[in-house]
Formats: structure tokens, sequence, C-alpha cells
């Protein structure tokens, strides 16, 4: 509160910025432009309550009103007129208003629609082409039909069957016909006035909206799962054409020798994507549980997997069938996981900052050493490549490098900060960290001896680091959204990129240096060309 919240007016094609309006404190709920593009209708939020008419040519406010009556709710939803300028409607908590804008008074007039004794919240508004009347759908899971003119209600329904967990997008067809889809994940066909489906398909996650395209021959559909859907009209079958993740992804890693897959994991699943195509290729899930880090085995035969319930989950990269199950690996979830390139081994850190390791046979799986050194959270684990020592970073403060033959310490390393991330140079004689204190730390691995300290960003944490296979680049990424590419030996910045609208949690090369591949704590997954590459 207190704040204004702008609507930015964009220009297509141009892909920049006109105008910022403000008036709307707080939030803007929706916006409508008009059917010819005169104005731009806004709606402001709970807090604010009010609709404002806006002129586009001279981008500043015609007009203002309080959007609902003192007695109703909030309204939470808008739709211009088809073919009127001066028309639109609003809606929300027990609130129908048909609006006629008076531009020679600067003035908007509302009308309120009469629904009888039906009590609704309204969700989604539809316009008809010509105006004559128009659809409002309903968190009860009710459709009401209501005529322009006369503001009343002309019929409603389904009266038995309504749609389950509300209706939550409408589209009118040019053959009269009505889509509805609701926060069940069901696309409904219905005709006629009793609203009943005669085709449905059902979708994965609650929908959030629906668009049609050309005649409605073809349409549209996005869901809470990040998922978008295309539906032709006559098979009435859904095709997936984009799908990410919804959730926070907390790891990246690419299989050894390939940059042409990668996976990535997130709450309750594992993805494997297929990076020319940007396309997924694979999902395992395990639901209500949450997945931490993963890693490739060196011959490309399992995904090895940290989950927050204790254990380590190893599935297979084609088919993603469950292979093995390492249970109470950790008792407070398995946090950070890495591979021996023999295969023969997974080094896992959990939650109470235990580092295990376990031997991997054919059929067995044994613990074959714990090291307690670290008491709080392993974030890191990086392994040298004679698989004869690791280095571990933690939340507490210290990095350590283990002898992994003797199954001792060899090496700490101490900073003031929550260590997030560790990468061996390749010649394997330093180390560079990265944590909650902005810094990147340079270390020699002998003695654990400070090399060098550069100021990694200006704000916030950095969580993700990794260095190209001959050491003279490294990338970072973090809470300021920022992908940096350096140069190892200048410790200069020679690259920066910008696109993450969330924290960075980790961040990748690919073997062969094509291209970095970013996640983030929006879900978000970006693939940047890699700047450097011959």
């Amino acid at each position: 509160m207190g704040f204004k919240a702008d609507i930015i007016l964009w220009d297509y094609k141009k892909r920049e910025l006109l105008a910022r309006l403000s008036l709307h404190k707080g939030k803007v709920e929706k916006l409508a432009f008009s059917p010819n593009d005169l104005y731009l209708v806004s709606l402001g939020g709970q807090d604010d309550g009010s609709v404002v008419v806006w002129s586009i040519a001279k981008r500043e406010a015609i007009c203002g009103s309080p959007a609902s009556a003192r007695s109703a709710g909030n309204a939470t939803v808008l739709a211009f007129s088809s073919c009127r300028d001066e028309s639109f409607v609003s809606a929300g908590n027990g609130t129908i208003r048909v609006w006629e804008l008076d531009l020679p008074n600067r003035k908007i007039r509302p009308t309120e629609c009469q629904t009888g004794q039906l009590k609704r919240v309204v969700t989604c508004i539809m316009m008809a082409e010509d105006d004559s009347y128009f659809y409002v759908g309903t968190s009860s899971g009710d459709l009401l039909k209501l005529n322009m003119k006369s503001k009343l209600m002309s019929d409603y329904g389904p009266v038995k069957e309504k749609f389950s967990l509300g209706v939550t997008a409408l589209l009118l067809l040019k053959t009269g016909e009505l889509v509805v889809s609701t926060g069940g994940g069901v696309v409904a066909l219905c005709k006629g006035s009793n609203y009943k489906p005669i085709k449905k398909i059902q979708v994965q996650g609650g929908i959030t909206s629906l668009t049609g395209r050309g005649q409605g021959h073809q349409f549209f559909v996005g869901t809470e799962e990040s998922q978008i859907y295309r539906l032709n009209y006559n098979e009435f079958k859904e095709e997936l054409i984009a799908t990410c993740h919804n959730e926070a992804i907390h790891d990246i890693i690419f299989p050894s020798e390939t940059s042409d897959l990668f996976a990535t994991c997130s709450k309750s699943d594992i993805r494997v994507w297929h990076t020319p195509e940007n396309k997924e290729l694979l999902r395992i899930t395990i639901p209500n549980m949450t997945c931490h880090a993963i890693d490739f085995m060196r011959d490309g035969r399992s995904i090895i997997s940290a989950w927050n319930d204790g254990k380590i989950r190893a599935f297979t990269p084609e088919t993603g069938r469950l292979l093995y199950v390492i249970d109470h690996a950790h008792s407070m979830g398995v946090t950070a996981i890495a591979t021996t390139s023999d295969c023969k081994r997974i080094i896992s850190g959990g939650g109470e900052g235990q580092v295990r390791v376990w031997e991997i046979g054919q059929h067995t799986r044994k613990l074959e050493g714990v090291l307690k050194e670290h008491i709080s959270t392993i974030s890191c684990i990086k392994i040298k490549k004679n698989n004869r020592e690791c280095v571990t970073a933690s939340t507490d403060g210290t990095c350590i490098v283990w002898d992994l033959v003797r199954f001792m310490r060899n090496q700490m390393i101490l900073a003031n900060t929550l260590f997030q991330s560790v990468c061996y140079h390749p010649e394997e004689h330093q180390i560079i960290t990265s944590g909650t204190d902005r810094k990147i730390g340079y270390w020699e691995v002998f003695d654990g001896s400070a090399i060098r300290n550069l100021e990694g960003s200006l704000t916030g944490s950095i969580n993700g680091m990794d260095i190209t296979s001959d050491g003279t680049y490294f990338v970072t990424g973090g809470d300021d959204h920022l992908v940096k590419v350096w140069d190892y030996n200048e410790g200069e910045v020679t690259h920066v990129g910008t696109g993450h609208s969330g924290s960075i949690t980790r961040i990748k090369i690919c073997p062969g240096n094509k291209y970095i591949v970013s996640v983030s704590a929006d879900g978000a997954i970006l693939r940047w060309k890699y700047p450097h590459s011959p």
C-alpha cells in the first residue's frame, strides 16, 4: 500500500515502452482495450477499487469511478464491448455492471445488471460479436447469460452438474457454441441454453486462459502448471506445445560429453530437455517431494537425484524408470549430490551437514564412509578428476577439501558467508567459491589460503557458478537476476546477460562451450549463446 501501480503501454512491433500510466494504488487487476483501440480501461485491485478510462492517443486518464457499489464486493474482471468504444462491462463478487462513457462530460455511468436471487462471484466475461448479450462464468461453476440492452439475465446453467472448481475462462465461437474452461483443468464445448457439455477433455492444471485463433477452428489453452495446449475444434483433442517448471528450479546438469540434452529438477519433478529444440523429452514425477540436486552418471545409464525425504533415487534417463533408492541417506533431506567418473561412487550431502560416500555395485548400495565436519546444510559438491578428492561447500561458512581414500579432511576454507557454490579450476590446484557475501573467492587447494576476492554482485547472493573446461572463463548467477561471464585470470566481467525475472539458482556451461543455461527461482530456464565460442 501507498505505492502507485503503473500500467505500461508498449509498442508491440518495436518492443519499446510508449507510456507509463499511473493512478491506481497498490495493484492493477485487469486491463481491456476498446474495439478500435481508442481507449484503455483499467481496474484497480482490492485496496484501490476504482475503474479508470484512459485515452490511448493522449496517454492520459479521461475519467474514473468506484468500480462497484458499496453494498457489493470487489470487481475483478473487465470486458470491452465488441462494437462500441463507449461501452464496457465490469464484474466481480456480487456485482455485474454495464458502463457507458460520456466523453463530452468526462464521466462514466454504470448500470447494475439484475440477476434476481442468484448471488455469484464472477471470474470471467465473454462478449457476443454483435453486443446483444454477454456471458459471465462464476466461481460456483455455472454460466449466466445477460442481455446488454435490458441489463437482465436471460438464462443460466448448467442447473445440475456444475463445472468443478469454477469457470476460469470462456470463448464464444462463430457457431454460437461456447468453450468453457475450469479450475479443474477441463475444457468443455457447450451448445444451447442448458450449457451441457457435448465434448470435453482434461488437461494438466487449472486453466488460466483461452485464446481463439482465426475463425475459432483452433484455440490455445494455458494452465497453472505452466502448460500450453493447442486444440482443434473438429477433433477436440489437445496437443501440448509448450511446457516448463512452475516451481523454483534447484539444479541443472548436462550429461558428460553432450550439449544436446540437459536435466533440471524442481519441486516434485525432474525433467530432461532436448537443447536444440527446447523440448521436454521426459518427466519424472514424485508427488509432494522436492528434488534438491541431480547428477548424470558418467556412463549415461542413470540420473542420480537428491530428495528432501532423505532418499537418493536413481532413474533411467530414457524412460524415467526407477532403478534403485537409497533410503535414509540423510536425516534432514539430501541437499547436494555428485558422482565419480568411474560410476562406482556417489557422494551426497545433507541438511544436517554430513557428507556420505556410497559404493554403487551392480545390485548393491553400500555406505562406505561418513565425513562429519560441517555443521549446516551442504550446498554443493565437486569431485576431482581422479576421484581421490572432493570439495564440499556448506552454509556454515566453510568449504572442506576431503581425501576420498582415507576419508579425512585435507583442507578447510573459512569465510564469513553462506557458501552456495564451489568449482575446481580444471588444473585442480585452485578452487573458486561464491555465496551470500556477494564475493567470488579464489583459493589454493594445497593449503587453503586465499588468493583473491572479487566483488561478484552489487545486490544479493551468488548462487550458481560454472567454469569452462579450459579454465579461461567462468560464469556466475544469483539474486541480482544477472548472468555474468568472467575472465578467470583477469578477474573481470566480459559479458552480462539480463533476462531472468527471479533469482538465478544454478548455472552451467554446456560441454563444448556452445551455450550457457541458467535456471531460476521463478521456474524459468534460459539458454544463452556462449560469447567466447570460436
